[in-house]
């Protein structure tokens, strides 16, 4: 990467205004998931769902990931749109967000919440490839930026925490509409990006990553880790909210994970580890912490437990960005990108699924399914290691 006295001082303005409005953006996307995560299933469980539909309903999301989603990536790439795709879902999942709030039976919420995600869940990996374009472009690291999405999470989570025992959990739908709102608007001070007439001559072609045992080693790794946390997001606060925890108490529990992963995004231009290591170690730390969790631990133990966040979370994310900018061409980043997130929608959403039957009948057991997948994960990335190590594709630099 390249020193920022390396950096002409006009690039150094830019480079700055560039990470300044992708980290509030950053910060606004995440500050969304804060809210919707932990307690849209709370809302779902409060206008009367039962815990089979709410596997099904939160399952949809990942589901996405893999139909519509590599097609509005692809599309924006294509087209230099990256930009203007992240404005337009922005302001179209603020919409869905609050038709959904005025749905009230099961099915009914499932429609809705369909056409949502079709339009949410293409935000963050466009928004990513729209990161990493500018990693390259301006020498930046991804890792600070990416952190104030974390510490908006955070924040979200705990604003809703509080909510909770203030006002009824069927009002909750609308905190998360407000916040998705506000998203819209942030998107629109993103700084254009994409230039026509940039790619190389005789340009990759995006389905050729598809073919590429590297790249297909990254996307099923990233997405086992990624897919082991599907328990976790679906029925934590549940099994929290069961066990006699406040709102304030579970969303700080969500906060001291993601308050891990804000460190470990904060140190990551110091990381001397290659990307590949650290993916190893981020499924390693995977398997201990959904085993612990699958003990019923008391809150002292839980909360040390949700320190991990930082490794099964945060470290993934790290190495995966770091794998996928040494090894993805820069001009098919969006679609990389896209496939990333395809393939962690069908692990995620097959994991979700499953994680609703299982958990219906064996409750915290259901993290013994996550656990064998994080090792998996361990298991892949260890494997490719040296391959990914010395089959490198240049895609820019920035670390």
């Amino acid at each position: 990467m390249p020193s920022e006295s390396q950096i002409p001082i006009p690039s150094q303005a830019a480079a700055k205004r560039f990470a300044a409005r992708l980290a509030l953006f950053y910060g606004t996307l995440f500050g969304l998931v804060g809210t919707h995560l932990p307690f849209f299933p709370v809302w779902l469980k409060a206008i009367g769902i039962d815990p089979s539909w709410i596997g099904i309903i939160t399952a949809v999301p990942s589901l996405t990931r893999f139909t519509v989603l590599p097609f509005i990536t692809g599309f924006a790439e294509k087209h230099h749109a990256l930009r203007g795709a992240i404005i337009a879902t922005g302001f179209l999942s603020a919409l869905g967000f609050v038709i959904i709030g005025t749905q009230h039976q099961a099915l009914a919420v499932l429609l809705v919440y369909v056409v949502t995600a079709c339009l949410w869940t293409p935000m963050t990996p466009l928004t990513d490839a729209y990161a990493l374009k500018g990693v390259a472009r301006y020498g930046l690291n991804w890792g600070p930026m990416r952190l104030w999405g974390s510490a908006a999470f955070v924040a979200g989570a705990l604003i809703c925490g509080l909510l909770v025992d203030v006002i009824a959990a069927r009002h909750l739908i609308w905190v998360i509409a407000a916040v998705a709102t506000v998203g819209a608007i942030v998107s629109l001070g993103l700084q254009p990006l994409d230039v026509p007439g940039t790619a190389p001559a005789a340009p990759l072609r995006a389905t050729t990553l598809l073919r590429d045992p590297g790249f297909l080693a990254i996307i099923i790794a990233a997405a086992l880790i990624q897919g082991s946390h599907a328990a976790y997001y679906t029925f934590a606060s549940i099994a929290w909210q069961n066990a006699g925890l406040g709102g304030l108490t579970i969303a700080a529990l969500w906060a001291l994970g993601v308050l891990a992963e804000i460190i470990v995004f904060a140190l990551s231009p110091r990381f001397t580890l290659s990307p590949a290591t650290l993916v190893i170690i981020a499924g390693l730390g995977g398997v201990v912490r959904w085993v612990v969790m699958a003990q019923e631990p008391p809150l002292p133990v839980l909360a040390v437990v949700q320190l991990a966040h930082g490794l099964t979370f945060g470290l993934t994310q790290i190495g995966t960005m770091g794998l996928l900018l040494r090894h993805v061409p820069h001009h098919v980043m969006a679609r990389g990108q896209g496939y990333l997130t395809a393939c962690t929608g069908i692990v995620t959403s097959l994991a979700s699924v499953l994680s609703g039957a299982i958990y219906a009948w064996h409750g915290q057991g259901v993290y013994y399914l996550m656990a064998a997948m994080a090792l998996a994960a361990a298991a892949v990335m260890w494997l490719a290691r040296h391959r990914l190590q010395h089959q490198p594709h240049s895609a820019g630099s920035g670390g």
